[in-house]
């Protein structure tokens, strides 16, 4: 297999329901930032990426024939160049304060806290990470504290963290050809990732997954353990 879409989407843009509908669609899996919860090998090649040492795509993405959400879509110029041929999914919300509502909410609370936790913390990780190695854990918090300070300036920042996502929206803009982009927002639906993939649209709904609410139930669970 070899990539057919490269998400360059940050995350809270809809990216679980298109990791849903791109594996409807194209009848193969979808990377996404659960892959590597429950690939928790994993976070060790994305943790060492994100320092610089780039995994073999090919090898690493055998299996999949898209990618969307973080880690996949940190890395969006080095896939977008390994894989010239590959649809660049861009996915956003209908506005910046939307975005970060939804941001605010949801990851940025797990992620302060894992922020000003020390390296073992493992309690800031998800359930599912109870079968990881300590290597593993303490990869996955790594990846994550290099993911989110990379990108943003001050979590706690409003203004900062909002210039953060329309500073990406407009450098994938102005890098990505016009013929290879596909700018997408939840409410759009089948039609437009059909269109751009020259496919037929299902007979039925657009998966709607990862609301507001789901991911504070397990952000919640998390901090009960």
């Amino acid at each position: 297999m070899t990539l057919r879409v490269v998400g360059a989407g940050f995350p809270r843009t809809g990216t679980t329901s298109l990791k849903r509908a791109l594996e409807r669609l194209l009848g193969a899996p979808c990377y996404h930032m659960e892959e590597v919860f429950g690939r928790p090998a994993d976070a060790v090649i994305w943790r060492d990426a994100c320092a610089g040492a780039m995994p073999d795509w090919d090898r690493f993405f055998a299996d999949y024939e898209a990618g969307v959400d973080w880690p996949v879509s940190w890395f969006w110029r080095d896939l977008t160049a390994a894989y010239p041929e590959a649809l660049v999914l861009l996915s956003r919300r209908e506005s910046a304060e939307r975005w970060y509502q939804s941001m605010d909410r949801t990851l940025l609370q797990g992620v302060r806290r894992l922020a000003s936790a020390d390296g073992d913390a493992t309690g800031n990780l998800p359930p599912i990470l109870a079968t990881a190695t300590p290597e593993q854990a303490r990869a996955m918090q790594e990846m994550i504290r290099a993911l989110f300070g990379g990108v943003f300036d001050d979590l706690d920042d409003r203004d900062k963290v909002i210039a953060a996502y329309d500073r990406h929206l407009a450098e994938v803009r102005a890098t990505v050809p016009a013929h290879r982009l596909l700018e997408w927002q939840p409410a759009d639906g089948w039609e437009p990732l059909c269109a751009a993939l020259d496919l037929p649209i299902p007979d039925e709904p657009f998966p709607h997954e990862n609301t507001t609410a789901q991911v504070q139930a397990r952000i919640s669970g998390i901090d009960s353990r």
